[in-house]
């Protein structure tokens, strides 16, 4: 599964560096295709339960699984979410994250921070001995610290969030992004779970559009999205989706 991860890291980070005015999710779609493919390694998401695309590319108020098109070509203030997915050796790694185009918009920076410290906070509890509460509650609890410009707080999308994850991209436990310390699954040495919060500038309600996979905001607000795949060992958190060097961070 590290091997795995190493390829969406890999994937992200070119990903992210292509991620300029004028270019499509489309383009970024198909330079993800085939970071991963030269990699030796095979989309997780393309055709999965018929997703056309080997990233998911949600872009402002898209909060998840926006479809990669040659007609959504990035503009300057953008706001882009990655989800990336690969299967390498019958094994997965999943993890996403947020971007701005060009010059922030207002208010983005702090939107993405703050979903990115609630992600981090939440892989802090992944330790043997606690339980899925433990990460829910670490997630929530960082996220409500967080405040926009204007002072207010952020919505935490409670629909969507982390899950298993090993020989299948999607596995048991759901991981809620809100939750109780000391509640639900205990967690055991050698679990792997993706820990991925959403966070919108607004409500947290979401829709889905009439495509069937592009959640956006009920309220027009932009979101966030930021994922690890993370197993948990006698030592604390690996961070499997991590680059090289960051790994055990």
């Amino acid at each position: 599964m590290r091997a795995a991860g190493l390829v969406v890291a890999a994937t992200l980070e070119r990903v992210g560096a292509a991620a300029v005015v004028g270019a499509s999710t489309a383009d970024l779609d198909a330079l993800a295709e085939s970071t991963i493919r030269e990699a030796g390694a095979v989309p997780s998401f393309l055709g999965y339960h018929g997703f056309p695309g080997s990233i998911c590319a949600s872009v402002n108020s898209q909060v998840v699984h926006g479809i990669p098109s040659p007609d959504t070509v990035l503009v300057e203030g953008d706001l882009l979410s990655v989800d990336c997915g690969a299967i390498l050796d019958g094994w997965h790694g999943d993890a996403a994250v947020t971007v701005s185009v060009g010059a922030p918009h207002p208010g983005d920076a702090e939107l993405s921070a703050a979903c990115r410290a609630a992600m981090w906070a939440g892989i802090a509890e992944v330790r043997p001995g606690n339980r899925l509460g433990d990460i829910s509650a670490a997630v929530e609890s960082e996220a409500r610290r967080h405040r926009s410009p204007a002072g207010e707080g952020f919505g935490i999308v409670e629909d969507y969030g982390g899950h298993g994850i090993g020989t299948e991209m999607h596995m048991e436990p759901f991981l809620p992004n809100l939750g109780r310390p000391g509640t639900g699954l205990r967690l055991r040495e050698g679990m792997v779970l993706a820990v991925e919060p959403m966070l919108t500038a607004g409500d947290a309600e979401t829709e889905e559009l009439d495509d069937e996979w592009t959640v956006v905001t009920a309220d027009g607000a932009r979101a966030a999205h930021w994922e690890h795949t993370v197993a948990v060992t006698e030592a604390g958190p690996w961070v499997l989706t991590a680059p090289e060097e960051k790994a055990d961070s």
